[in-house]
């Protein structure tokens, strides 16, 4: 008999139960025989990656600063930050953004760094759908 309770979630409709701060991964990238591997291919791999707190694609919160493919494809940098130093699942978002450009094919060398200038401000970084799930405007 189960009493509710799901280690890894929330007791369904109490009122601050713990919630699920699972991060996952982000997508594939294919690309085509000719293609070669551009940031925006990255970025879109990371969209899938929400903050587990907020429910929102860290790439539409604007936690990704920058991202740079070398001339040979081997080496992603990827420049971003978290909504706080004190961030909860921060560790576990730095790994899925490293996991998942690990996995692209032909790169060597997943680089993820974590820079916290400028800080991240919703106002300035988000997309206007994440500034409108936020309720900022």
């Amino acid at each position: 008999m189960s009493d509710g309770f799901d280690p890894h979630g929330s007791y369904p409709g109490i009122p601050g139960a713990p919630m699920d701060l699972t991060v996952r991964e982000g997508a594939d990238v294919v690309l085509k025989a000719d293609e070669k591997l551009q940031p925006q291919h990255v970025l879109e791999a990371l969209r899938p990656i929400q903050d587990p707190e907020i429910l929102i694609s860290i790439v539409d919160l604007g936690l990704i600063y920058g991202v740079d493919v070398t001339e040979d494809q081997s080496k992603v940098i990827v420049r971003m930050t978290l909504t706080g130093p004190g961030c909860p699942v921060g560790p576990q978002i730095l790994a899925a953004v490293h996991n998942t450009v690990a996995r692209i094919p032909g790169v060597k060398e997943p680089d993820v760094q974590l820079v916290w200038d400028p800080p991240w401000n919703p106002v300035i970084h988000a997309s206007d759908e994440a500034k409108d799930t936020l309720g900022i405007w």
